[in-house]
C-alpha cells in the first residue's frame, strides 16, 4: 500500500504534504480532516492510517496527476491494499457482494486474485458435473436457506467432509439419482410441457398476425396444401380433420375476435395451417420470443 501511495504521490508531482492536506480540506466529499502530518505518515509508511485518510489522500492526488486519474478507480484499487494491511492476505480479496457488484475483474487482461480463487473453487474445474443436475427446475429452497444449511453442515461435520459430499453429489450420486432426476423436481413430462409452451406461444403469435393480415389463414391453407415436403403422417392427419364439417366451420370463422369462442381442436388446425415448424432455440427462463423460433408457411411481412 505504501508503494502504491508513493507512486501516486510521485505521479501527482510530489506535492508537499501540506498542499495535499489543503486539497483534502477543500473537498466537500472528504471523509477526514487529514493534517499534513497524517499525510506524511501515510505516504512514508510510518503508521497504518485509517481508511478515511487513505481515501482522501488518493482522491486528492488522483486529480493532480497528468493526465488526471479516475478517483473512483483509484480508491477501488487502494481499498484491497489497505484491507490487506489490516486483515492479512485474505483482506485483499473481494467480498461476495463486491463480486456481485463489480465482477471478478481482469478487464485489463491481468489475472486478479479473485479470478484465481474463482477457478479453484468452481466444481467444474475439479469434476464432470452430472448432466441431470443441469435440468431446468423450480428450486426447492431459497439460496439463503441453502447457505445456512451448508454452514450448519460444515459446523457439525467439518469443512472437508461437507466439501467432499458436495462434490460427490455433483458427480451424480444424489437423492433421487436412481429415478433419473434430483428429488423434488422430477419432471417426467418435461417434453409435454415444452410442447405446450411452444403451442401457447405459437397461438399468441398467430393471434397477432391474424389481426393485421386478414387473408393470412386462406393463404396459409393454400401454402400447406402445396407443400411437398410436408410429412405424410401430418398430411394424413390434416386431411382427416378436414373431413369434420363442424370443425372446419369453426376454423373458417377464426379471427382474433372469435379465437376464444372456437374449440381447442380448431386452434390446433389453425396452428398447423399457419406454422410449418416451431422449435426451442433457447433454455427455459428466456422470454418466449427468444426461446422459440417459428417457421411460418407464409413469411411475415418485413417492416417498410
Amino acid at each position: 500500500m505504501v508503494e502504491a501511495l508513493q507512486e501516486l504521490h510521485r505521479a501527482a508531482g510530489r506535492l508537499s504534504f501540506r498542499k495535499v492536506s489543503t486539497l483534502i480540506r477543500g473537498r466537500d466529499d472528504r471523509l477526514s480532516d487529514a493534517s499534513h502530518e497524517s499525510v506524511r505518515s501515510a505516504v512514508q509508511g510510518k503508521r497504518v492510517p485509517r481508511w478515511e485518510t487513505v481515501h482522501d489522500i488518493v482522491t486528492a492526488l488522483a486529480g493532480q496527476c497528468s493526465p488526471p486519474r479516475d478517483e473512483d478507480l483509484e480508491t477501488a484499487r487502494f481499498l484491497p491494499l489497505w484491507r490487506a494491511v489490516r486483515e492479512g492476505e485474505s483482506g485483499a480479496l473481494k467480498s461476495f457482494q463486491e463480486l456481485v457488484n463489480g465482477g471478478w475483474g481482469g478487464e485489463d487482461g491481468k489475472w486478479t486474485p479473485e479470478m484465481v480463487m474463482g477457478i479453484l473453487v468452481n466444481p467444474f474445474s475439479a469434476i464432470e458435473i452430472h448432466p441431470s443436475l443441469a435440468a431446468p427446475h423450480e428450486p426447492l429452497v431459497p439460496e439463503d436457506h441453502w447457505v445456512q444449511a451448508m454452514m450448519r453442515f460444515i459446523e457439525e461435520q467439518g469443512a472437508e467432509h461437507a466439501l467432499r459430499v458436495l462434490l460427490h453429489t455433483l458427480k451424480g450420486d444424489y437423492i433421487g439419482a436412481a429415478e433419473g432426476s434430483p428429488y423434488g423436481y422430477s419432471n417426467p413430462d418435461r417434453e409435454a410441457m415444452e410442447a405446450y409452451a411452444a403451442f401457447r406461444y405459437g397461438c399468441q403469435e398467430i393471434h397477432r398476425r391474424l389481426r393485421h393480415e386478414p387473408n393470412l389463414l386462406a393463404e396459409s391453407i393454400r401454402a400447406m396444401r402445396a407443400d411437398e415436403t410436408m410429412d405424410r403422417d401430418d398430411r394424413a392427419e390434416m386431411l382427416e380433420n378436414e373431413s369434420d364439417v363442424s370443425l372446419m366451420h369453426e376454423v373458417m370463422i377464426v379471427t382474433p375476435d372469435t379465437w376464444d369462442e372456437v374449440s381447442e381442436e380448431a386452434h390446433h388446425m389453425v396452428f398447423g395451417y399457419l406454422i410449418k415448424q416451431i422449435s426451442p432455440v433457447g433454455p427455459l427462463g428466456l422470454p418466449d420470443a427468444e426461446r422459440f423460433r417459428i417457421t411460418w408457411r407464409i413469411p411475415e411481412p418485413t417492416a417498410e
